[in-house]
Formats: structure tokens, sequence, C-alpha cells
């Protein structure tokens, strides 16, 4: 189901939220996880995270968790087409404030710190979004810069 590389990027994550050590992820490691990102959660919005698994959140629910998320994405190929409609040049790239403007503006609309953030962890180079490159780490994870 998942290469290697994209299942050591998971086990850190899960280690990143695992903040007591316990080997599962429970509602007070989600509360702990969120205010060290500056968030505040309610308990409603809390327990809706927690009740998305059958059973405690240990590593191999957390991988079975996130397969199943995965699966409902769509391939890779109808993601970056997605991305193409807007790449004018077709040049494989969109200005980053053409693409904020987009996100925010139509659709499922998104913040502007949402599309910073994805601004920030994307792939971009002098201005431009490489959707192709964007595309690929949503399906296959961020390639490894070992």
């Amino acid at each position: 189901m998942f290469e290697e590389s994209q299942i050591q990027e998971f086990k850190e994550a899960f280690n990143m939220i695992d903040q007591n050590r316990d080997g599962v992820i429970d509602k007070e490691d989600l509360t702990d996880m969120l205010a060290s990102l500056g968030k505040n959660p309610t308990d409603n919005y809390l327990d809706e995270m927690m009740n998305c698994a059958p059973g405690p959140i240990n590593f191999t629910m957390f991988l079975t968790m996130f397969g199943q998320k995965l699966q409902g994405t769509d391939p890779e190929e109808v993601i970056k087409n997605a991305f193409a409609c807007f790449d004018e040049g077709g040049k494989g790239y969109i200005q980053e404030e053409r693409l904020k403007e987009l996100l925010t503006t139509m659709g499922e609309r998104l913040t502007t710190d949402e599309v910073d953030e994805i601004l920030k962890e994307g792939p971009c180079s002098r201005g431009h979004f490489d959707y192709i490159a964007f595309s690929r780490i949503l399906k296959h994870g961020k390639p490894s810069t070992q």
C-alpha cells in the first residue's frame, strides 16, 4: 500500500502527535499537538477526530486510516489536470499570486492562512508554484532529502 519512505514519514508524523510516547494517539495527544500549533480546539472537534477511528489509534491504525483517506483521493493525473486548467502558458507552474487568488475565491474556498501554508510547504520557486511536483507530493509524499 505504501512505499518504505512514506511509512517512515507516517511514523515521524505519528511520533510527533503521540506526545506522551505511549504508542497510542489519544485526545490529550491531539490537544497538545494542536496547542503546539497555536490552535485551541473544542472538545466536540477533538471528539469528532477521535471518532474517525474504530478503536485506539496505534501506528497500525494510523497507517490504515491514512490508507483509506488516500485511496479516496483523485489520481495524480486528475490533480495535475485540474491545476493545468489555470496554467495559461502550459509551463507546469502557476504564479503564486494567481494561485492564491484562485484558491481563496473559487470552489471550496480556502483561507489566506491555508493557502500560505500550501505555498510555504509546496514546491515554489521565484514566485512559481510547480503544480506537477505538488501533484506528485500529494500522492507519493515529499522526496527524501537524504
